[in-house]
């Protein structure tokens, strides 16, 4: 018997064994805590399922979407996540909206996550009776000048850090109240949409934006997920906090250790806009601060920051083919051509430069392998998810094909229908975050975060599974039993290798399966062209790092820009099982899979085609969608899917 079917049947046992004390479904067998009365679901999966959500959505409650004229409320925003079609802005005289829009499909789970900044202002900026809605500030931001609008009151708060003493009061308790107000809807919206039944159709999450922006609008920001209904009277924002560590300073207090059964974490996002400030101390409160990390906070990030947002609509943060990443091809996907909001052609407060290498997320997955030798502690231990950061209050909305743009810090159709593109040309319909968690409720989800085991897509929803252990047969792939065995032989993503077995030199093993997205009948999902895993290691006190295609490559497969009709063959499924031969068992490491669908049509060349652009005639081609014949600007992409992490720790 040769040495595969050896090891098939020895992790054909380990696999019953574990199948056999997996819980059978009551609460009190759950491998995580139960936190909530609810109804036991009716379908539990002691294997895990993928769960499909967005952890970033901005409703008329934030400022910024409430200046660009969106109305949907944290309701309408839950009801379109579950299918429902949502009118959306421009809105004619009497208040109808001029377009509509709907999920293709619904979406497992969601969370609203409006800015805890400005949210009391916003309150009584745009509720008629208070005494502050006629104020010439307000009337600005109802006149159809959202920029400048955005500016006036961004700019006062989000630098200055104190409320509007002639909105708020000199207390500030009127935006105190307004915030209040608010933040009871939120929570109440989340509980409507939350479904307790046994059907445990669709989750919802209590959270917000913690917004902070320092220097020239370099981005700090983190959304707060809450587990379930127990969450603090306000939410904590950067008015309250001037840093991340005191951030969670108070989370640990008002929440953690202040309510019972609260508990909490922050996802950090857009490190691409952060000017290279987002993976240096957490202490930090200007763009000029210096702080040194030490232990005590790398101990805390890791605690406070299970997971980071690898992409959504204002670009990708994995890594860039422009900042030391030429030799991956696949790095030069949705890029932003500034590295922070001040330098955005609608501020224009500072000249744009290009993000360093230290903007992006791979480069602090290598950096936490150094810090955690130094500090003993990784700081930058992150899963991976991505979602939209949607502020037309529409999650999940990631269709390339007719997207209507999210209107983040773009447009905001306030005026009527632009003639061009609906949306700044270098943003993207953003990402999705995917869960494997037993049943669709929120502890079952939130304990899938903290432990990691999720991924992000950029917008599609292929099914991607990702273990690492030592002595994984090399026919695991063809075998019924791949994921209970994946799980009895190892970690899955967002673990860490235990001790290899008997203490002798193996190297490590890592299985990746990977499904199409299966699509609509409107819409059938992209074959996949190949799956990769990025390794990242330590040697002699540097990093490193290696792209390797593990299964699938290279296809052929191309796009006929004229129709956006997909040309050449992929794959269904993809699956392999890659041990590492370079693997040094001194070193520390990191591992995360790439799964890449074959090339398709980026939004903005929908557009083109749909406005019969011909750029054989420069002179036809209207001045609003000149960006259509400039070759700078992507006209296809590959959809993507990254997986969290799988570290080695000597």
């Amino acid at each position: 018997m040769g040495s595969d079917a050896i090891a098939g049947m020895k992790w054909a046992l380990f696999a019953l064994a574990l199948f056999a004390a997996m819980p059978a479904g009551s609460a009190d067998e759950r491998p995580y805590a139960v936190t909530e009365e609810r109804a036991e679901c009716a379908d539990f999966e002691p294997l895990r399922r993928p769960l499909f959500g967005d952890t970033h959505v901005h409703t008329t409650y934030s400022f910024d979407a409430n200046f660009q004229d969106t109305r949907n409320t944290p309701r309408d925003a839950y009801r379109f996540a579950r299918g429902e079609p949502m009118g959306i802005q421009p809105y004619d005289d009497d208040g109808n909206p001029q377009r509509t829009i709907r999920i293709d499909r619904p979406l497992d789970w969601a969370m609203i996550s409006d800015h805890a900044e400005l949210m009391g202002e916003v309150y009584v900026c745009s509720t008629p009776g208070t005494w502050a809605y006629w104020h010439p500030a307000c009337l600005l931001k109802r006149s159809g000048f959202p920029t400048l609008a955005i500016m006036t009151f961004g700019v006062k708060t989000l630098t200055g850090k104190s409320r509007f003493g002639w909105l708020c009061g000199e207390d500030g308790e009127r935006c105190v109240e307004g915030t209040r107000r608010f933040w009871t809807s939120v929570q109440d919206a989340a509980e409507e949409a939350y479904d307790r039944s046994d059907r445990c159709e669709f989750t919802s999450f209590v959270g917000y934006e913690w917004t902070a922006s320092v220097g020239k609008g370099q981005n700090l920001h983190r959304n707060v997920v809450f587990r379930n209904a127990n969450v603090p009277e306000l939410p904590i924002s950067w008015v309250d906090t001037p840093s991340a560590f005191d951030l969670w300073d108070r989370l640990e207090a008002d929440c953690i250790e202040g309510l019972e059964e609260c508990d909490v974490f922050t996802i950090p996002h857009n490190s691409n806009l952060s000017g290279g400030l987002f993976f240096q101390s957490a202490r930090i409160e200007s763009e000029d601060d210096v702080h040194e990390m030490d232990g005590e906070e790398a101990r805390r990030r890791a605690r406070f920051e299970p997971i980071a947002e690898i992409m959504q609509h204002k670009g990708a943060s994995e890594c860039d083919s422009r900042a030391g990443w030429g030799n991956d091809e696949a790095c030069g996907f949705e890029l932003l051509p500034y590295d922070r909001f001040g330098a955005k052609g609608n501020f224009g407060l500072i000249e744009a430069q290009l993000p360093n290498a230290n903007n992006y997320l791979r480069w602090a997955l290598k950096q936490g392998l150094l810090r955690e030798r130094e500090l003993g502690a990784n700081p930058f231990r992150y899963g991976i998810i991505a979602s939209t950061d949607s502020h037309i209050a529409a999650p999940g909305l990631t269709r390339e094909k007719g997207h209507p743009g999210h209107g983040g810090a773009g447009m905001g159709a306030g005026e009527g229908l632009t003639a061009g593109f609906p949306d700044d040309i270098e943003f993207n319909p953003g990402g999705l975050a995917v869960a494997w968690a037993e049943e669709n409720t929120r502890d079952a989800i939130f304990s899938a975060m903290q432990r990691r085991e999720v991924y992000g897509t950029s917008g599609t929803r292929p099914v991607v599974r990702f273990f690492g252990g030592w002595e994984y047969p090399g026919n695991l792939c063809e075998r019924d039993d791949f994921v209970a065995a994946g799980y009895a032989g190892g970690v899955p993503m967002g673990g860490t290798l235990p001790r290899a077995p008997g203490g002798v030199f193996v190297a490590p093993r890592f299985a990746v399966s990977a499904l199409r997205d299966p699509g609509t009948a409107e819409d059938p999902g992209t074959p996949l062209q190949r799956i990769q895993i990025v390794k990242g290691w330590t040697e002699g006190g540097a990093t490193h790092e290696r792209v390797i295609d593990v299964v699938g490559g290279e296809n052929g497969a191309s796009v006929d820009l004229d129709s956006c009709q997909a040309r050449g063959a992929g794959a269904d499924q993809l699956c392999s099982v890659w041990y590492d031969a370079d693997f040094d068992p001194t070193e520390s490491a990191f591992y995360y899979a790439r799964v890449l669908e074959n090339p398709t049509c980026r939004w903005s060349q929908y557009v083109c085609l749909d406005a019969k652009v011909n750029c054989s005639e420069p002179e036809s081609v209207p001045e609003a969608l000149a960006a259509c014949c400039d070759e700078a600007v992507p006209k296809t992409l590959q959809e993507r899917a990254w997986t969290s992490p799988i570290w080695y720790t000597p």
